[in-house]
Parts: C-alpha cells; structure tokens; sequence
C-alpha cells in the first residue's frame, strides 16, 4: 500500500477519546483560529477542483469544476467543466441561499447548502468559508498522534440548525490546522469522516488541497470484505487576485453555460 494511503487509511481509522473540560471563550478562540486559516475574508479565492467519486464494486466517477469565493459576502460560485453531460451545470450561495442551475431546460431550481455535491460523499457546504466557530462549541477535549503529528481533538456540537452534522470531532494540529473532520447525526451515529493530508500555504493563507471523504454508510461488500464509498478532492491554480462582481450573479453562470 503506498505510504499516502496507508496514512489516509489510518487517519480514517483512527479513534479518540475525551477526558478533558475546556472554557467556552477559550472553546471560541480555538474554533476561530482554525477558521481564520482558511476562510479568506479580506481577499476574493479561485480554485480548480478535481472530485473523484470512487464506488467500491462500481468504479470511479471524475467532475472538474471551477471555483469562485467571496467570504466576506458568504458567497461562492461553482462552474461544472467536466464530465461533458453535467458540463455547464453552476452553482451558486448567497448565504443562508442557494440555487443549481441547469444548461438544458435553462432553469435555476433552489437547493440546500446541506444537500450532497453532485452525487458524491461532499456536501454543498463543503466549499464555503470555515465558521466553526459560528456554528460549533467545544463539549470535550483530548490529544491523539494522527499520523506525522501531534493534535489536539475536540468534540462538537452545534448551536445551530444550519449545519450539515450537528455534532462533530476535529483533529487540529500544532499549526492550528483542521487535519480530520468526524461527522455525526443527532442520535450519535458516525456518517462521514474527511482526512486533508495536506495544504499549501499561500501569504497568510492556507488552502486544503488534497482531501478524502468517507462515507461511513454507504459501500459494498467486495470480495468478501465491506469497503466505503470515497471521495478524492485534489485542488490546483489556487488564487487570491481579485475578482469581478458579476462572477457571483445569476446572470454570469447562464452566460458561461451557453
């Protein structure tokens, strides 16, 4: 197995537990500098995906898109560029807000910032801004080695409805970097884990530019041995340069769906 899977393997696998009380202000303050690292609040983002949906028993499915944030609005935009039948498909946040629009019937339809990313283990609220600290607050504490490195993990719950999971566990690093996310339903039952081996650090800033999502629900059993449905995010021509307001309107999405 090559050593970046078997490092993924084991980040996916790995267990935690939970022992120590931390203050809400401190809570925050650790939420809000993980956040900070990875939401781009004073400058446009620009990024070219790759999601590879891998489905155990079935093979793999590819979509490039292109990527256009604006944080301090809490908004993005989402061009689909491949494959060719969803070619032209866009997305588009504004807030609490969301629509997909369509090439073919050249209609816009509303969906939800919790609803999966074209079919695969993402979710639409996978490629906002981190507000974790908005959205979360610490109910547990421990540390953990996690491949490389030492971090600290923390067990979350939410404050909110809006979330996708409304509780978590986080694996933060020395850095102050997100290196594994666990989500988890009301009741407690583990739905997806996501590994982010690695980032690139860009001035201030640091994007994820390879992540793994897991779905701990869905998979097959192959050859004789249950595997998960997977997902494999890999993030290139990442850019702060400062983009046009008509990026993130109705109207640029219909025009380079044309």
């Amino acid at each position: 197995m090559p050593p970046l899977v078997l490092l993924i393997f084991l980040w996916l696998a790995a267990p935690a537990a939970f022992g120590q009380e931390i203050s809400r202000q401190e809570g925050r303050r650790i939420l809000s500098r993980a956040d900070a690292l990875v939401s781009y609040e004073q400058k446009d983002f620009s990024a070219e995906y790759t999601i590879v949906d891998v489905r155990p028993g079935q093979g793999n499915s590819r979509t490039k898109m292109t990527i256009f944030r604006r944080d301090r609005e809490d908004t993005y935009t989402i061009i689909i560029m491949e494959p060719a039948s969803d070619k032209g498909k866009g997305y588009l946040r504004r807030g609490d807000k969301m629509w997909l629009y369509d090439p073919v019937p050249r209609r816009f339809t509303v969906i939800s910032a919790k609803d999966r990313f074209q079919n695969s283990n993402a979710r639409n609220s996978d490629f906002t801004k981190s507000t974790l600290a908005q959205d979360y607050q610490i109910v547990g504490h421990s540390e953990s080695r996690l491949g490389s490195y030492n971090t600290d993990v923390y067990k979350l719950e939410a404050v909110t409805d809006q979330v996708s999971f409304p509780k978590m566990k986080i694996w933060i690093d020395h850095n102050h970097l997100v290196r594994k996310f666990e989500d988890y339903s009301l009741s407690g039952r583990h739905m997806r884990t996501t590994a982010i081996p690695e980032y690139t650090q860009i001035e201030d800033n640091y994007v994820p530019v390879r992540i793994v999502i897991q779905d701990e629900l869905r998979g097959r059993e192959v050859e004789g041995e249950f595997r998960h449905q997977r997902t494999l995010i890999s993030v290139d021509k990442a850019s702060f340069q400062k983009l046009p307001d008509m990026v993130f309107t109705r109207a640029y999405i219909e025009r380079v769906s044309e």
